[in-house]
């Protein structure tokens, strides 16, 4: 991980993702010291002051892992079984990877099984505070 770009993610956001973290559920998985790390580093604003181009919870995202030159559209989403085929989840390594990215950041992340990836922004294609949706 030693490609850092700048983070930013609403307080909303925050909230709920440390309260899935602190459930016995999810406290041991791995990657969680991952994404506790990069909360941390975060800048915390309002829902309504995130900018649009930014990627946050529930958010429709294109981007491309620069190592294996592959291109995907996903929805960064919560952990649960109601969600959408190309859903990834905050707790997955590409979802924590993601979260409070602009288009055209990049960041290297460990991937699955220690697999490296960078990855690249490429189009937010639907975030749900340029919408009004404050509170997904």
């Amino acid at each position: 991980m030693d490609n850092q770009p700048p983070l930013i993610i609403s307080s909303f956001d925050l909230e709920r993702i440390e309260q899935l973290m602190a459930s016995n559920a999810y406290r041991n998985l791995p990657g969680i010291d991952a994404l506790q790390n990069e909360l941390g580093r975060a800048t915390v604003v309002a829902p309504e002051e995130i900018p649009p181009g930014v990627i946050t919870m529930n958010s429709a995202v294109r981007f491309v892992d620069e190592v294996s030159n592959t291109e995907y559209g996903m929805t960064l989403a919560y952990p649960g079984p109601s969600n959408a085929p190309d859903a990834v989840s905050i707790l997955a390594p590409v979802g924590s990877a993601l979260l409070g990215l602009s288009v055209g950041q990049s960041i290297s992340w460990q991937g699955p099984g220690g697999r490296p990836l960078k990855l690249r922004i490429l189009d937010v294609t639907y975030q749900p505070e340029a919408n009004g949706e404050f509170h997904l």
